[in-house]
C-alpha cells in the first residue's frame, strides 16, 4: 500500500506544477491591473509607483520567480482590492464550496443507490423505464439553464425561494443544491443501475438465492457491494467536478464560495487572490484523487499491484 500511495502521489503531483505555472501566466493575460485600479487622470509617476509597489515593474520571469518563492513559503501575497492576505480570503471562502459539494454528493449518492437498485431489480419494468428516462433527462440538462429556470420559476414567479445569498434557513440551500445535484444524480442512477443489472445476473447471486438468502441481502449485501467499483469511480469524478465547476452556480446564486471569488478576482485582475484560489482548488482535487485511489485499493487489491512492463 505504501508503494502504491507513493507512486500515485508522485504521478498526481506533477500536474500541480503545471497548474502553478499556468495560473500565473493566464492571470496576467486578463490585462494590466494598473489600468483598472488607477484613474485615467493618473500621472506616469503614479502608475510607475503603483506598479513598483506590487512588483509589476519587473520582468515576467522575475515575477514568476518571486511567486514560486512565495508559494514555497505558503505566502500568496495580498489582495489588490482589499489589502487582505490572499490566502486568508481563499480559506474563508472555500468551506462554503466544500459544504455545497458535500451535501450535494451525499444526496446524489444515497438517492442514486436507492433508485438505481430499484430499477435494476426489475429490468424493463415501469419503474425501470421511468427511472431511466428521468435520470437521462437530468444528466442532459445544463446546470446554468436549470439555475436560471429555478430562479425564474421559484424565485421570481412563485416567490417561494430566495435567489441569492446565504442569509436565512434551509431554503437558501434548495436552489443551489438542486442545480448542482441534477446532473450527478442522473449520471449516478444510470451507473448504479447498469452495474446492478450485471451484478444481479452474476453466478454468485444465483448461488446466494439458492442457499435461501433474503432478497434484501442478495441486493444490498452481495450485488450492491460488487457494483461499488464503477459507481465509486464515477462518484469520485463527479465530486471533483463539483468542487471544480461550482463557479456558475455560485455566481448565479451569489453563494460566497471559491468559485464566486475566482470570478470576482478575474474581473478585478486581483492576481494574488486568483492564483491562491486556483492553487487551493487544484490541491483539493489532488487530495480527492488520492482518497479515491485509496478507496479503489481497499476494495480491489489488484489496483495496488504495479503494472507489469
Amino acid at each position: 500500500m505504501i508503494t502504491f500511495l507513493r507512486r500515485r502521489i508522485v504521478s498526481s503531483a506533477i500536474p500541480l506544477v503545471f497548474v502553478v505555472l499556468g495560473v500565473f501566466v493566464l492571470a496576467r493575460l486578463t490585462g494590466d491591473p494598473v489600468n483598472l485600479y488607477l484613474p485615467l487622470s493618473a500621472t506616469e509617476e503614479q502608475r510607475a509607483e503603483f506598479a513598483a509597489a506590487h512588483g509589476f515593474d519587473q520582468s515576467i520571469l522575475a515575477q514568476l520567480w518571486d511567486y514560486l518563492g512565495q508559494v514555497v513559503r505558503l505566502d500568496f501575497g495580498e489582495s489588490l482590492r482589499t489589502g487582505q492576505p490572499a490566502g486568508e480570503m481563499v480559506l474563508t471562502a472555500f468551506p462554503a464550496t466544500l459544504q455545497l459539494a458535500a451535501v450535494t454528493m451525499l444526496i446524489a449518492i444515497v438517492g442514486a443507490v436507492l433508485i438505481g437498485s430499484l430499477a435494476a431489480y426489475r429490468p424493463n419494468s415501469l419503474a425501470d423505464r421511468v427511472a431511466s428516462f428521468l435520470s437521462m433527462t437530468a444528466a442532459s440538462i445544463p446546470d446554468f439553464w436549470f439555475a436560471i429556470m429555478g430562479v425564474l420559476v421559484f424565485g421570481v414567479s412563485l416567490d417561494l425561494l430566495p435567489t441569492s445569498g446565504v442569509d436565512g434557513g434551509a431554503e437558501v440551500w434548495v436552489l443551489p443544491i438542486a442545480t448542482l445535484l441534477i446532473r450527478p444524480f442522473g449520471v449516478l442512477v444510470q451507473v448504479v443501475r447498469g452495474a446492478m443489472v450485471g451484478a444481479l445476473s452474476a453466478p454468485y447471486v444465483k448461488v446466494a438465492r439458492s442457499k435461501g438468502a433474503s432478497e434484501k441481502r442478495v441486493v444490498f449485501g452481495h450485488a450492491l457491494r460488487n457494483a461499488t467499483m464503477p459507481a465509486l469511480t464515477v462518484a469520485g469524478d463527479l465530486t471533483i467536478g463539483l468542487v471544480n465547476g461550482a463557479v456558475v452556480v455560485e455566481t448565479i446564486f451569489g453563494w460566497p464560495g471559491i468559485g464566486k471569488l475566482m470570478i470576482d478576482s478575474i474581473l478585478q485582475r486581483d492576481f494574488a487572490v486568483l492564483q491562491a484560489a486556483v492553487l487551493l482548488t487544484a490541491v483539493t482535487i489532488f487530495v480527492l484523487n488520492i482518497v479515491i485511489d485509496i478507496c479503489y485499493a481497499l476494495i480491489d487489491a489488484r489496483v495496488r499491484q504495479p503494472v507489469a512492463a
